[in-house]
Parts: structure tokens; sequence; C-alpha cells
């Protein structure tokens, strides 16, 4: 005959977060042992990949684990992928470029035209002589 289980906890229905297995104890009994649900690792903001050097977790675990299991040390760790960090960095840069290009031809046009440099006025030794004397 089938050994009966009886359950460990109050909650009775059959919930997500109520899952049981059956094990066998050393000492030949069976046993409900509760399942927790499967952690998670975080996603990237951007393209929704599982996000690499942090560990899988429960949200209620998360603030018992220290920072560097949660986090990677980068700019947006535990935010965004290395991969769209350095796409947005990149995007940033060139458009701070395009700012500095478009104000540089707003002064290039604004300037007019340089004109030709005339020749440099000769002068003789004898006016300078001249004006010294007097």
């Amino acid at each position: 005959m089938v050994q009966r289980l009886t359950l460990r906890r109050r909650l009775s229905y059959n919930t997500k977060s109520n899952k049981r297995r059956i094990v066998r104890t050393p000492g030949g009994r069976l046993v409900y042992h509760y399942v927790k649900k499967r952690r998670t690792l975080p996603k990237c903001g951007q393209c929704k990949k599982d996000l690499q050097g942090i560990k899988p977790s429960r949200p209620c675990e998360r603030p018992r684990m220290s920072r560097r299991l949660k986090t990677v040390t980068r700019t947006f760790g535990g935010v965004l992928c290395h991969r769209c960090l350095r796409e947005r960095i990149i995007r940033a840069f060139l458009i701070d470029e395009q700012k500095v290009v478009k104000v540089l031809r707003a002064q290039q046009q604004a300037k007019p035209a340089p004109k030709p440099a005339k020749a440099p006025k000769t002068t003789s030794k004898s006016t300078k002589g001249a004006a010294k004397s007097k």
C-alpha cells in the first residue's frame, strides 16, 4: 500500500509558489520537499539578452547578496550589456562630434573670404635716417 504524505506547510493548493517534490529520507519515509522558483538572470534594458557576470537569483534574495554578485563594475553594469553600452558611447561621441562640426561650419560661413594680401611697403634707408635725425 502507498504511504500517505502530509503537507509540511499550511497552504494546500497547487499554486506556482507551492510546488512539492516527493523525496525518500534515509529512514525510508516519503516526505514532501518544497521546490523554490527558478532563479533568473537580469536582462539588458535595450536588447533584452541575459546579462553576463551576474549571479542568478530571486528578487527576495538580492538584498542579502553582496554588491559584486548583483552588478558588474562598469558604467551601467547590471543594466546594459557590454555591446549596447559600447554602441551608446560611440553614438554619444559621434553626436558630440557632429555638433562641433556644425559650429565650425557656421563660423567659416560667417567669415568673409580672405582678401589677397598686399605687397609690403618698401622704405628706403634715407627716409629712416632723416626721421632719426629730426
